[in-house]
């Protein structure tokens, strides 16, 4: 009967030591995750610093269980009470950090009680070294080696006790200011699963020692048990911290944290329960380190990524993506199938590689029309073509929209490309250039229709090469506006006037768009109506009774500053009235290209070079004019 019992004992204090192991290993991996992707956060930081004091104490307590001189076992004995004694100021710390992020700030109090925990930690730590804290150490007795208290031991406990209890007052009182349901819920957590790591890594042997040998099986079950529910609240804390300071969705949130622990803490911990339950058996037959040791480890590594990799994107749809599943479906479809501008360069390479092919020349080119005018996408063999011999190109197409023919340029063929899609056949998207092929025209039989077939797959690249570029567009503008949307999100959580204290300010290139969009929808249109413009202080100012419409506020705005730039003195069509005249007729009087061009006597590539200066100056004039509203505002 009693080998019976000692082999029940034997069997649960192994899985209590892999438990401990276990605890150890997830700390560790959920310290690495709070410095990895949150560590700006005070709440984080604190976190990550409680994670540091579990990996001290569990990992040093799995040492001492490995270890069978006294030296060693005192050794990593007074290491664990290192991560004892700096889990008061830890807890202390945290919760305040708690309370601050919920809007309450530490004045004084707070702060001088951290301070004056961590003295205290920092001194109890120097008497470690002495006999005065800890009494005589325990070896022989079971179930686990042990130290003797002493009065500085049970004064530590108080001071333990007492700071716990400041702490969880803080909890409670965070929670109570926690704004939004699903915030109280994860504080609700968290004040209930830190209440697992405060008591499940106190030495309980200081006192109950006797008990404990006494009742080894009890004890060893009670520790099972504690370990058991200690791991997994504090999984529950990272859950809960791993929303503070960052801008991520909750979705991305779970599932960035659910991935972590599975790739690293679970597979280093069933692999190191595997790997000790082979030792342990290999032990009962004389061979504790057989072959199967590594053996089993490298097998268990490898199984475990394994199924991480084949199962864990269904685990996540299920788990964490189920409600917004086809809106997940789609952009990860659209992650695989979109066509990268590399990707659109490499296929045009080869139309114009097999152009040079079939007509035997030295070179080819393809020029885009957009709305800056031409512009040379790309070229292959010989290339003469640069800044001045574009816009040479554009007089000489002036004017030839409708032709259909080639356009004879010094020696070189231009071959006009068209939309053919949905019957938009009149609209020109570019040309095919190629060198010195202008005494071969006109092309005839298979080489004409082999040709022909080139300009059809260069018009639907460049087709499909206009979508990208405005898809990417849209990319670049919503991202920053979805960025601060998700910071604003993060910063709310918990605090009611966190929306109110997110940077909102508008990137130079951004707001150089921005007044672009506004200018190109000056008479209505989304781009003016749903303009970041709107935000600033001098649009809010232009706001009446009188007139209450943002646009027009917004156009007022962009009136005036286009006005600052006007010359003194009557309107000419000179150099210095350049910049105002194509404000003036493109934007404010709506003219046409070809219009403004003709009456400015510029090229429309000049002209669209010269746009681009021009809004470039208008959106210095209203930073200017923001930047003095916002200067007279706090005066």
């Amino acid at each position: 009967m009693d080998n019976i019992v000692g082999g029940i004992v034997s069997i649960v204090r192994t899985i209590s030591q892999i438990l401990t192991a276990g605890i150890a290993i997830v700390a560790f991996s959920l310290l690495l995750y709070g410095l990895s992707f949150n560590l700006r956060n005070r709440v984080a930081r604190s976190f990550a610093w409680i994670m540091f004091c579990l990996v001290i104490i569990f990992s040093s307590e799995s040492f001492t269980a490995t270890a069978t001189d006294a030296q060693t076992i005192n050794m990593w004995l007074r290491i664990q009470w290192v991560g004892i004694i700096l889990l008061p100021p830890s807890y202390l710390n945290f919760s305040d950090a708690l309370l601050a992020t919920t809007g309450l700030p530490s004045r004084w109090r707070r702060k001088w009680a951290i301070r004056v925990t961590n003295f205290i930690s920092l001194l109890l730590i120097i008497l470690l070294v002495t006999p005065w804290f800890l009494g005589q150490l325990v070896v022989d007795q079971p179930p686990a080696p042990h130290f003797e208290p002493q009065l500085l031991t049970e004064l530590f406990t108080v001071f333990y006790v007492l700071i716990m209890i400041l702490s969880w007052i803080n909890f409670i009182r965070a929670y109570r200011r926690t704004v939004t349901q699903s915030s109280k819920r994860r504080m609700l957590y968290l004040t209930v699963s830190a209440i697992a790591p405060a008591v499940g890594s106190f030495p309980f042997l200081l006192y109950g020692s006797t008990f404990a040998a006494n009742q080894q099986l009890v004890f060893w079950t009670l520790a099972t048990i504690t370990n058991l529910l200690l791991g997994g609240f504090v999984v529950v804390m990272a859950y809960s911290v791993a929303f503070f300071g960052v801008p991520w969705p909750d979705r991305v949130v779970k599932s960035r944290l659910f991935k972590w622990l599975l790739r690293g803490a679970i597979t280093a911990i069933l692999t190191l329960a595997v790997v000790t339950i082979v030792r342990r058996a290999g032990e009962v037959f004389g061979n504790p380190y057989n072959a199967f040791v590594p053996i089993v480890m490298v097998v268990m590594i490898l199984v475990s990524e394994y199924a991480i990799t084949m199962f864990y994107p269904y685990l996540e749809k299920w788990l964490f993506f189920s409600r917004d599943e086809e809106d997940f479906l789609m952009i990860r479809s659209l992650e695989d199938r979109i066509i990268t501008r590399s990707d659109l360069k490499q296929f045009l390479e080869m139309v114009l590689a097999a152009v040079c092919d079939l007509l035997q020349t030295s070179g080819a080119y393809l020029l885009e029309v957009n709305e800056e005018g031409l512009s040379k996408v790309i070229n292959t063999g010989e290339n003469h073509i640069g800044s001045s011999q574009l816009a040479e190109i554009e007089i000489l197409i002036s004017g030839t929209e409708e032709n259909e023919e080639p356009i004879i340029w010094h020696n070189d063929v231009l071959l006009p490309i068209r939309n053919g899609n949905n019957g938009d056949a009149n609209i020109m998207l570019g040309y095919l250039g190629v060198n010195d092929f202008a005494d071969q025209l006109p092309l005839v039989g298979d080489d004409f229709a082999a040709l022909k077939t080139l300009l059809e797959r260069s018009a639907m690249v460049l087709r499909d090469r206009q979508t990208q570029e405005t898809l990417f567009r849209t990319f670049e503008r919503l991202n920053p506006r979805e960025e601060m949307i998700q910071q604003m999100r993060a910063a709310g959580r918990f605090d009611r006037k966190g929306v109110l204290q997110v940077e909102t300010s508008i990137k130079q290139s951004e707001l150089t768009q921005a007044v672009k969009d506004a200018l190109t929808h000056y008479w209505g249109g989304p781009k003016l109506t749903e303009n970041p413009l709107l935000k600033f202080e001098i649009v809010k100012q232009e706001l009446s009774e009188e007139e209450p419409n943002p646009a027009n506020a917004l156009r007022c705005v962009l009136k005036n500053a286009i006005e600052q730039i006007k010359p003194a003195g009557d309107r000419r069509y000179t150099g210095e009235w350049l910049l105002y005249n194509i404000l003036e007729l493109k934007f404010l009087e709506g003219k046409k290209v070809k219009e403004i061009a003709l009456k400015l006597a510029l090229s429309e590539a000049d002209l669209y070079r010269k746009q681009r200066v021009a809004i470039e100056v208008i959106t210095n004039t209203i930073v200017q004019m923001e930047l003095k509203s916002i200067g007279s505002k706090s005066e």
